[in-house]
This record gives C-alpha cells, structure tokens and sequence, in this order.
C-alpha cells in the first residue's frame, strides 16, 4: 500500500495527559505527526485534535482504533486529502530596517493574498492562510528581507461531508444524558 496524506480528527473531553497518550500511539508505530492542532469544537466542553500524517490507510485505521480505546475519546475518525478542507496560518515578522523597498514587500503581500497583521516602528507581522505550499512559497519571497520570526500552526480541516464526526459526537452525548 502506498503512503498517502491523511487527517485524523478525535473528538475528546479535555483531560491532563491526553495529548501524550494520544502522541505515544503514533510513536510506538514510528508514524511522524506533520502537525497536530487542537481546540475547541463546536460542542462545548468537548475538544478536537486534527492530526497530519502521511501514512499507508491499514496503519491509519490501526491507529484511529487505539485512539477511540482512550477513555477520553468520545469519537475519532480519518479523512483522505480530498475529503475534507483544510488550511494553515502562517505568520512572518520582518524587521522595519530591512524593508528598504517598502513597495515591494507590499506587492507581495499582495500577490500572495496575504495582509499586514500590525506595523510597528522596529518590525511588521504579515499573517498568510492557505494551503502548506503556499505559506512555504511566501516565506521563500519574503526570506530576502530578513525573516526574524516565522511560525505556522498545524492544519484545521473539516469534513466535506455535511456533518462530519460531529453529528456522531452530538448523537452519542445526546444518547447517554
């Protein structure tokens, strides 16, 4: 079987120790988390973790199972890449010094659809979202005027289906109240 990009969501209560129950499945299986994001749902009190990785879809399915025998898992599940829609933020601070064509950063902020997030006297905070490759590719244009900081948060993706996991989270909380 070949590898392929996948994005696991869990539905979970929010519990201490969790992330590292969670984040030990994938060790033991040596499968490399790409990104792993997590916060609220659209559920109060019940949290999400979507999780990145390019694996064969037997392990996938191997580690969504151990994932839902947590206790705290109330629902997990995978979606291929066209399933679902996804999208990073990126953001990139530059130093107000370096910017010597001021114009050009602008055009290419602008290009890449992208906006100035604040302009300070000592720097400027540009914030991107889209796709991987299209953070990469502004952080490639931008790194000649001299990156200071740059960060970009793990994937957020929901399902293309109308409800996702969600319907089955709120069907199974509904069910046990």
């Amino acid at each position: 079987m070949d590898k392929q990009e996948f994005t696991i969501t869990a539905y979970t209560e929010n519990h201490v120790g969790l992330l590292h129950r969670i984040t030990i499945i994938f060790t033991k299986r040596k499968i490399n988390i790409e990104s792993l994001t997590t916060s609220e749902s659209e559920r109060e009190g019940i949290h999400r973790f979507t999780i990145a990785v390019t694996e064969t879809e037997e392990l996938v399915q191997k580690v969504v199972k151990q994932i839902e025998k947590q206790v705290e898992v109330l629902k997990a599940g995978y979606y291929k890449k066209k399933e679902v829609v996804q999208q990073e933020l990126a953001l990139y601070k530059l130093r107000t010094d370096s910017l010597t064509n001021g114009l050009e950063v602008e055009r290419i902020v602008r290009e890449h659809g992208a906006r100035f997030l604040t302009i300070e006297k000592e720097f400027v905070v540009i914030e991107k979202a889209g796709f991987k490759r299209e953070t990469k590719a502004l952080f490639d244009e931008l790194k000649q005027y001299d990156i200071v900081e740059f960060v970009r948060s793990g994937r957020i993706a929901v399902s293309r289906e109308q409800y996702g996991l969600g319907k089955q989270v709120e069907e199974l909380l509904t069910v046990s109240q």
